[in-house]
């Protein structure tokens, strides 16, 4: 798995990192295939994920570069990929927290909000800017966000595009924990070694039920789903990539 790296820690913790620092770990076809793959194949003897990022990112969202011009029938294969990974991330028995080293955009949002709970750093800026470039969160965002921040919160995060920090994200119930740079990684092993001494088959247990309290995301997700794929057709997103990767304003027109 180029795109991550993995490390078995003591006492069951496994430790992911998304690798394509040069990249700012953005989300490309290779990636989409190793977390599916990853989520797939996690040892039952695993007793907690940390999910971080490698470099000075968390994650940059999706490839912009590796879409450009992309045609549709591509894109969609593509990112049928990504939606098993993210249903087979969500379905994960084990405890997953996400470490949240820097910038989180996008599909790096949704990342974070797929796992169980999120400690970031200080420094850390978030931001859902899809709508800037003709397309919807595709990852379970507009599932898991309100249910985090509330959905009068998501709708103006959503509809606007609008950066965060991980002060708002804290106050407004997105991430669990702000950590100082150089402590994130200490303070989420430390959490993580605390998950990991319980029972294992209660914390599996625990999760599953506390998962059933929340509504059905996997049917939210279908919804979303729709929504996304219904844009990929249109003219407003083949401007909205291009525009990105032209390092210009985009002239959306409503097509």
């Amino acid at each position: 798995m180029s795109t991550l790296e993995i490390e078995k820690k003591p006492g069951g913790i496994l430790l992911v990192s998304l690798n394509r620092p040069e990249s700012l770990n953005a989300i490309n076809s290779h990636m989409m295939r190793d977390l599916l793959d990853f989520w797939r194949s996690i040892e039952e003897k695993t007793r907690c994920v940390i999910l971080t990022g490698k470099g000075k990112a968390f994650c940059a969202g999706a490839d912009l570069k590796e879409r450009n011009n992309l045609d549709e029938k591509t894109w969609r294969a593509q990112h049928e990929i990504l939606q098993q990974a993210m249903i087979a991330m969500v379905s994960c028995p084990i405890p997953i927290i996400a470490a949240v080293n820097g910038p989180a955009f996008g599909g790096g949002l949704e990342l974070a909000l797929g796992s169980d709970f999120v400690y970031a750093s200080e420094t850390t800026t978030f931001g859902f800017p899809e709508v800037k470039l003709g397309i919807i969160p595709g990852a379970m965002g507009t599932q898991n966000l309100p249910h985090a921040a509330g959905i009068r919160r998501a709708k103006e995060l959503c509809l606007t595009g609008t950066t965060f920090s991980a002060e708002q994200a804290l106050r407004w119930g997105i991430i669990n924990k702000i950590c100082g740079p150089n402590k994130l990684m200490a303070e989420v092993f430390s959490v993580a070694e605390k998950i990991c001494a319980n029972a294992p088959l209660a914390v599996k247990n625990v999760k599953k039920s506390l998962n059933a309290s929340q509504p059905d995301i996997i049917a939210g997700y279908k919804n979303e789903l729709k929504c996304y794929n219904e844009l990929l057709s249109t003219k407003d997103r083949s401007e909205g990539i291009s525009a990105f990767n032209e390092k210009r304003t985009p002239r959306f027109t409503g097509e």
